[in-house]
């Protein structure tokens, strides 16, 4: 009999958090616990070897049976609804990995419901037709090849009433490939169809095949349409590590810069005029590369270009890997991103090499974060390790930044009174905004809608999505019950969200002209609180430096500088900052009310001139939240600037109200 392996992983929050202590059991299918596992510090098992079927059979075309064992997984975490997963496939020598992204149950609810994942036969052994219809390429087209970070996958055809999830390009094209061939295939082979993956997601995105007829997804799930996924599956090792090197890489025609169009079918139950995956096997058996391979199936002159521009990455690939010896900036950026990760996971050890020097603890400091991640551990940053450092990082200071902001936003304990629907705007629309921006870190089914106060068809969708999620009637109206549950939902994740975030330090992007002295006086604070927070020993900054500035305290007559994000708005920037809208627009002498992505804006400290106030004599009726709606404010920012511990008012209380009376 031969062996297999399987990993299992826990996590949450698009891998921003490892769930420890999580009870595994593997069962075979026989319905026998076979094998009880228990999660470590960083959310997995060991490796578990299982008795399977001979290799040889998953590489015979003629073979009509499963060349694999499979067995089920169930997946129990305290706080979180459980898992059952049906028919992970076990191949012969190779490593399933099964990651399992939990959804925390809901505050003060008791019983968790259990998820079932059915993974059933890859598409290559399937009998049915393939329809993937050509684009016309003179049709809408973007400017640019760009890796869409995520990508939003409809899990049905085009026309069926079904979930979309929102999935990292990468994680989407393991899961294809998983879902559309066998693992144990030759390398050449392996590399020619995740070629056609990519290039075939890539096509429907550079097309916007879907976008411009309407729907709100970027590809489905069928492979009669599109190309086979299967949300939740577990992926092989070896494919991971061939997307990892490759997603960014695609197939076009020489001269052209659009991604070919990469048809296929399985080459034996179903043709077609695209690449045969059977036939890969054969033409890699005989030696050819994946180029000759692809120009065996589609035009004589493609090629495999690669585009740079991946939506949700922070700083690019630098071009050259990082190893023992290197320094500079990109050593400096990869360690920052490490000592940030390794608070959400402590199996990563801290490193003590000065900033920007590749040293000893650097490459152990990699090398764990690669074979907690699975890439190749050898300690080298190059473009996978560098791509996910860089996709985890933007994913654990996301989850910081939606905790610090839950806090400054006042969302507390009771839902708002008011029904929301399309058309609403207000401070109501920002709490609901931002509360399904946090169900959307837990859920990939719901997506983050703009913080923009505006309740239009984004935030519309969003809220459907949520209300299906969390078992309401769909229907786009935000009342009492899912006011309720996205509360209920809210105060269930930020249970688990560690201590630690970032709610009094910021991250800078180093400009022309900036020094450590220039930066404290900037933010109100001393070069050496600067230093010893990013472990500087001297005073020189290279231009694209990522440092982090403490902003916990602000004196009297303070602002501090804030580059504008996608999805900002002047109203949005007040509630979060305890300011007006009126006190931005002083300090930064605007006239209107639109901002640009990347613009400079002084943000006044609560108790500052540009963040001034005035005294309200309160009345009989007045609550803080009423003062707040009527005065453009938070709840928060009125019991900071009045040195406030309760919600209590008396009558004749004199309040201090940010910005002036109107």
């Amino acid at each position: 009999m031969a062996i297999g392996y399987l990993i299992i992983q826990a996590r949450t929050a698009h891998d921003a958090l490892p769930l420890s202590g999580v009870k595994i059991w593997i069962i075979d299918s026989r319905d026998k616990h076979i094998y009880p596992a228990t999660t470590d510090e960083s959310g997995q098992t060991e490796k578990i070897a299982l008795e399977t079927l001979d290799r040889s059979l998953s590489l015979d075309p003629n073979f009509s049976g499963k060349p694999y064992i499979s067995y089920d997984v169930m997946a129990l975490a305290d706080g979180f609804h459980s898992f059952h997963i049906v028919g992970i496939p076990i191949l012969d020598g190779e490593t399933a990995i099964q990651t399992i992204e939990f959804v925390p149950m809901q505050e003060m609810q008791r019983i968790p419901s259990m998820t079932e994942i059915q993974i059933g036969m890859p598409a290559v052994s399937m009998t049915e037709p393939r329809f993937q219809e050509e684009p016309d390429m003179d049709s809408r087209v973007l400017r640019q090849v760009v890796i869409p970070n995520p990508i939003t996958v409809h899990l049905g055809s085009p026309n069926a009433s079904a979930t979309n999830v929102q999935v990292s390009f990468p994680d989407y094209v393991k899961n294809v490939a998983s879902s559309e061939i066998y693992a144990t295939w030759p390398d050449a082979s392996l590399r020619a169809n995740i070629y056609a993956i990519i290039t075939f997601a890539l096509n429907r995105i550079y097309t916007e095949w879907y976008r411009s007829r309407g729907y709100s997804f970027d590809i489905t799930n069928s492979p009669a349409y599109d190309q086979y996924f299967i949300y939740g599956r577990n992926i092989y090792e070896s494919i991971s590590l061939i997307v990892d090197e490759i997603f960014n890489e695609y197939v076009r025609r020489r001269g052209q810069n659009a991604p070919y169009f990469t048809s296929f079918c399985n080459g034996t139950t179903s043709t077609c005029a695209g690449l045969s995956q059977w036939g890969t096997v054969t033409l890699a058996n005989q030696g050819l590369s994946p180029l000759q391979i692809l120009r065996s199936y589609y035009p004589k002159d493609v090629e495999i270009a690669e585009t740079n521009i991946i939506t949700g990455v922070l700083l690019s690939y630098p071009g050259t890997a990082l190893k023992t010896g290197s320094t500079g900036l990109d050593v400096q950026t990869i360690q920052t991103y490490l000592e940030r990760i390794r608070r959400n996971y402590p199996a990563i050890p801290a490193i003590t090499d000065a900033p920007g020097v590749f040293g000893a603890s650097t490459e152990a400091a990699v090398t764990r974060f690669q074979s907690i991640f699975n890439l190749s551990p050898d300690g080298i940053v190059g473009k996978a390790t560098w791509n996910k450092l860089s996709f985890l990082y933007t994913s654990v200071t996301r989850l910081a930044e939606l905790d610090s902001e839950g806090n400054s936003l006042g969302i507390g304990t009771i839902p708002p009174s008011s029904v929301l629907r399309l058309g609403s705007s207000g401070q109501d629309v920002i709490t609901l905004q931002y509360l399904l921006n946090m169900a959307a870190e837990f859920n990939s089914a719901i997506p983050a809608p703009a913080q923009d106060g505006i309740f239009g068809s984004e935030t519309q969708q969003s809220v459907m999505a949520f209300q299906r999620a969390a078992g309401l009637p769909p229907d786009g109206i935000v009342g009492p019950l899912t006011w309720q549950a996205l509360y209920d939902t809210y105060l269930g994740a930020t249970d688990i969200i560690p201590p630690g975030t970032d709610n009094d330090v910021i991250e800078y992007v180093v400009r022309p002209g900036d020094t450590l002295w220039l930066l404290a006086r900037r933010y109100n604070t001393t070069v050496d609180a600067i230093k010893r927070l990013n472990g500087l020993t001297g005073d020189n900054l290279s231009i694209g430096q990522i440092l982090r500035i403490p902003t916990a305290d602000y004196p009297d007559g303070s602002y501090f500088e804030y580059i504008v994000r996608s999805g900002d708005t002047l109203w949005l920037l007040a509630q979060r900052y305890q300011t007006t809208v009126d006190a931005i627009k002083r300090l930064n002498g605007l006239t209107g009310d639109n901002l640009s992505i990347g613009q400079v804006l002084r943000i006044p400290a609560p108790d500052s001139p540009g963040g001034s106030y005035f005294e309200y004599t309160v009345r009989s009726g007045d609550t803080l939240w009423l003062l707040a709606q009527r005065y453009g404010t938070t709840v928060s920012a009125l019991k900071s600037l009045n040195n406030l511990t309760s919600d209590i008012l008396n009558i004749g209380q004199v309040l201090r109200i940010p910005g002036s009376r109107t």
